[in-house]
């Protein structure tokens, strides 16, 4: 089976954090940061699947520290493990004070990317640097428990009403999630 770097997969991102950026605790709003993930972390996945991904979830968003006025974020993504469908991308955001120079971590996070062919052979994903060998390593355990919060998931989706919020009438809907009464 063939093989592909982590490294091979890196995309790189950079953007200076304007006013238009900011929330009202005056640090980049969370929506923002989500969207930037997101695009960045397509790039791996589409490097590793070289056909059409798409995003099954972002996981584990761990806001470190914010970014505020005058930061630059250099979003950072690479796969960090692939399942028969599935790929796993690793994403960091680098923060930096422009006035100073201080370099932060400000964000962690892994997203899922599933392939629309069933019929595709992943490459396997090599760890080519000291990091990218510790990411790497947890990916089985992460894929286990992502695929233990999916069933999960399934089953509390069956129990999400579909009925109109405005609705007088009450109806018994529940357990039919995907149909419309």
């Amino acid at each position: 089976m063939n093989s592909i770097d982590c490294s091979r997969t890196l995309s790189i991102s950079n953007h200076r954090v304007f006013s238009s950026d900011l929330n009202e605790h005056n640090t980049v709003f969370g929506g923002r940061i989500l969207a930037t993930i997101d695009d960045n972390s397509s790039i791996p996945a589409s490097r590793v699947a070289r056909i059409e991904t798409v995003t099954a979830s972002i996981d584990q968003v761990n806001f470190i520290l914010p970014f505020k006025l005058q930061d630059s974020m250099c979003t950072e993504s690479y796969v960090s493990g692939v399942g028969s469908r599935s790929i796993e991308v690793f994403t960091k955001i680098i923060g930096e004070h422009l006035k100073t120079g201080e370099r932060f971590l400000g964000l962690t996070c892994f997203s899922t990317f599933v392939v629309i062919d069933k019929d595709i052979n992943l490459p396997l994903i090599h760890p080519d640097n000291p990091e990218a060998k510790y990411v790497c390593q947890g990916y089985e355990k992460r894929q286990s428990e992502r695929m233990k919060k999916l069933l999960t998931q399934e089953k509390f989706n069956q129990n999400i009403s579909l009925d109109f919020p405005w609705s007088s009438e009450v109806s018994n809907n529940m357990g039919h999630a995907g149909t419309n009464k």
